[in-house]
């Protein structure tokens, strides 16, 4: 296989000065909307690809399967790098093996791997089950081998859900043993603070990941800070997917009330519609080899 050029261009531009914001894709058609509006990457969460494929919580309900067809699709709308989420591995080294397998042929950019048991939940929730450290390690160093074996230049990232569990010591402790393992970045989730955002950004001095989620007090950390702070990328998971669900409530909301549509400033219009899925191009293709 030859080497993922989104990949590739992913590594590019971490090769250089400033952060990377990579906000939440719940499907393809939200990625060309991120895409669109001038961002350098994008983020396929879990939880949006779970709450959009079943309509339910991110408890570990979605399979690889479902997942790599996730990643597919939102690879193949877009030209920017897409960092996927791959769980726990969905199983042994094998099942962890075959999804990023799947992920290189998709042409997903990066990926990370984390450290609870199965089924896993959500990194913002409580309750979360760890494998042991030397467990976690093992896998991230599998999940390397693996992607080595595919030639795609994938990043893996090294994720750590232990914060809610074992303390931001123990989550630190954590990413630098991951850190060691031939991980490209490390990534510890869970963060709801400004005082966790600082203690990562000074206890991690390997390449990290931050995740910003809304509503927290975390959220109130501009993206020039976390620059500052020496961050790589910051995925904004939830922003697109909650600010989404408002909007088509209210629509809905004054739809049913006035029994007509009644469509926002914000909303799109059919002709903003059709420029963000390029239906002039694909019109134009199809009348060129109509008999």
């Amino acid at each position: 296989m030859i080497p993922t050029p989104a990949a590739q261009r992913l590594r590019d531009r971490l090769s250089r000065p400033g952060i990377v914001a990579a906000p939440g894709a719940i499907d393809a058609l939200t990625a060309r909307l991120v895409e669109a509006q001038g961002f350098e990457a994008v983020y396929m969460t879990g939880l949006g690809a779970t709450a959009t494929r079943i309509g339910r919580p991110d408890l570990g309900l979605l399979s690889q399967t479902e997942m790599s067809d996730q990643a597919r699709a939102m690879a193949a709308a877009t030209a920017i790098p897409v960092i996927a989420d791959a769980d726990t591995g969905y199983g042994g080294p094998l099942n962890l093996r075959r999804v990023i397998d799947d992920y290189a042929r998709a042409g997903v950019a990066a990926f990370h791997v984390e450290d609870q048991e199965m089924p896993k939940r959500c990194g913002q929730l409580a309750g979360a089950r760890l494998v042991s450290a030397e467990t976690a390690a093992a896998r991230l160093r599998a999940a390397v081998a693996a992607r080595d074996a595919t030639g795609s230049g994938m990043l893996v990232i090294g994720r750590t859900d232990a914060l809610g569990v074992e303390g931001i010591e123990g989550a630190l402790e954590r990413a630098r043993r991951y850190a060691d393992t031939g991980v490209d970045l490390v990534f510890v989730d869970g963060i709801k603070t400004e005082a966790q955002v600082e203690a990562v950004a000074e206890g991690l001095k390997a390449p990290k990941i931050v995740s910003i989620v809304d509503g927290t007090d975390a959220a109130r950390v501009t993206l020039d800070t976390l620059e500052q702070m020496d961050f790589r990328i910051c995925l904004f998971a939830l922003t697109v997917l909650l600010a989404g669900l408002g909007a088509q409530a209210a629509a809905l909301g004054r739809l049913r009330q006035a029994g007509r549509p009644d469509p926002s400033a914000e909303a799109f219009d059919y002709a903003g519609f059709s420029g963000l899925v390029d239906l002039a191009e694909h019109q134009h293709f199809a009348h060129e080899f109509e008999a």
